[in-house]
């Protein structure tokens, strides 16, 4: 299929307003583009992954289209490689019936510095082949940061007109307020640089606005984590994770830890486990290990402080008590141990609005988190790193749960399709 002409750097601004306001007067050199193209052919949509967070907040994008606008708009997707393993991305093509993606940039683990410029290198290959329209980036990882800097940097030229394509952010408008996290630098460059601001929640648009961004380029859609969890929640639910363990009927908790500011430090690290171990001294806690994480715990020498599900019937049996290391669970998988959980403690971000949306009670690790919605309206406590703040943390969880806490606004599984009704809105207005 021959692809679109790509946008010149004014025509960016002037596609996204003409689909606001239906003022907009075309260019000159947008009517000289669309003399010499297809007006009719779909216009060209690369969706960036890299990291494991990023392939649920792609994945409605992906269906949407395929579901309600393939005449409209050419999906494809990229994969960066950032995570490597293949627990932790291959596993989610097959579970989030995905393509295989068209390119992948292989650039794996390295410092913040090498792994970004790896990014930006291949992924200026990927676009000067593959002249998409529009590039849509997801969530705060280093493959957003380097996508949308290439992409809102770029010039490309074709039959005389040069360009670049649009650049839309999905999650948006999310801050923690301490620069030290390099999700936070990653998250205010991406927001900055792109063209169309895509929202979870009502304080990300109020962020955005504070920082003098124009109201018509924030949308706010809804959740499409919450989209891909309700899709494939009845496969979690069909799942057999729990039945290896031996945990189906029984009480257990789950914990996910992997950000350097916790498991770099020993004595962070060490304290955590410590208050995981009191919690533990009455069911077991599951702990899937992120390669970072296991890696420090070897070479912190505190491997004694877990033990491991033991083989019997076939299966792996987790013990009566005890944090309990697994290796990385596929996305399914974690959904099927999450959704049955007594509690979950996590520094992740994406977690907590999984749990809220799962009434799950839900301890976060950490002094701060961009995602308040899921404590002022869901299941999520902010609890810190101390013992006696993870400890206080998991009761006031408890408590929280059990007064019914609601599921924040839009976090109806239709977030991708409201995305996709954006992105069409803005290719008629090109046509």
């Amino acid at each position: 299929m021959k692809s679109s002409l790509v946008l010149a750097p004014v025509l960016a601004d002037a596609w996204s307003s003409e689909a606001s306001s239906g003022s907009w007067t075309e260019p000159a050199v947008s009517r000289r583009a669309r003399a010499s193209s297809d007006d009719e052919a779909p216009k060209r949509v690369l969706l960036v992954a890299g990291a494991r967070p990023n392939f649920m907040k792609v994945a409605p994008i992906y269906w949407a289209v395929r579901e309600t606008a393939a005449d409209r708009l050419e999906i494809e997707i990229v994969h960066t490689g950032q995570h490597y393993d293949a627990r932790m991305s291959d596993d989610f093509f097959r579970d989030l019936r995905l393509p295989p993606p068209i390119a992948n940039l292989n650039v794996g683990s390295a410092s913040h510095a090498v792994q970004t410029a790896k990014i930006l290198s291949g992924f200026e290959e990927v676009l000067h082949e593959r002249r998409p329209d529009v590039v849509v980036v997801v969530g705060d990882v280093n493959s957003t940061l380097a996508c949308a800097l290439v992409t809102a940097k770029i010039e490309i030229e074709k039959d005389g007109i040069v360009g670049r394509p649009l650049l839309a952010h999905v999650e948006a408008g999310l801050r923690s307020r301490d620069r030290a996290m390099p999700e936070e630098v990653n998250r205010i460059v991406a927001d900055a640089v792109s063209d169309e601001l895509f929202t979870t929640c009502r304080d990300a648009d109020d962020n955005l606005r504070s920082e003098g961004v124009p109201a018509e380029r924030i949308h706010f859609v809804g959740n499409p984590m919450i989209d891909s969890l309700r899709r494939c929640l009845s496969a979690a639910e069909s799942g057999r994770w729990l039945e290896t363990l031996g945990l189906r009927g029984r009480t257990y908790g789950l914990c996910t830890l992997h950000r350097p500011s916790n498991v770099d430090r020993p004595e962070v690290l060490r304290t955590i486990l410590d208050a995981l171990g009191e919690i533990a001294a009455e069911r077991p806690i599951l702990l899937p290990l992120h390669p970072r994480t296991r890696a420090r715990i070897e070479s912190f020498g505190l491997g004694r402080r877990l033990t491991h599900a033991k083989p019997g019937n076939g299966n792996a049996v987790a013990p009566r008590r005890g944090i309990v290391a697994l290796e990385p669970l596929p996305y399914v998988g974690m959904l099927e141990v999450l959704r049955s959980a007594d509690c979950v403690l996590t520094d992740s971000g994406g977690i907590p609005e999984e749990a809220t949306a799962l009434g799950v009670p839900c301890v976060t690790l950490r002094e701060n988190t961009e995602r308040p919605v899921t404590i002022t309206a869901g299941t999520n406590v902010l609890a810190g790193v101390s013992r006696r703040g993870i400890l206080d943390g998991l009761r006031e969880a408890k408590e929280k749960t059990a007064r019914e806490p609601r599921v924040p606004e839009l976090w109806d599984g239709r977030a991708g399709e409201r995305i996709v009704a954006r992105l069409c809105a803005l290719a008629e207005a090109r046509r």
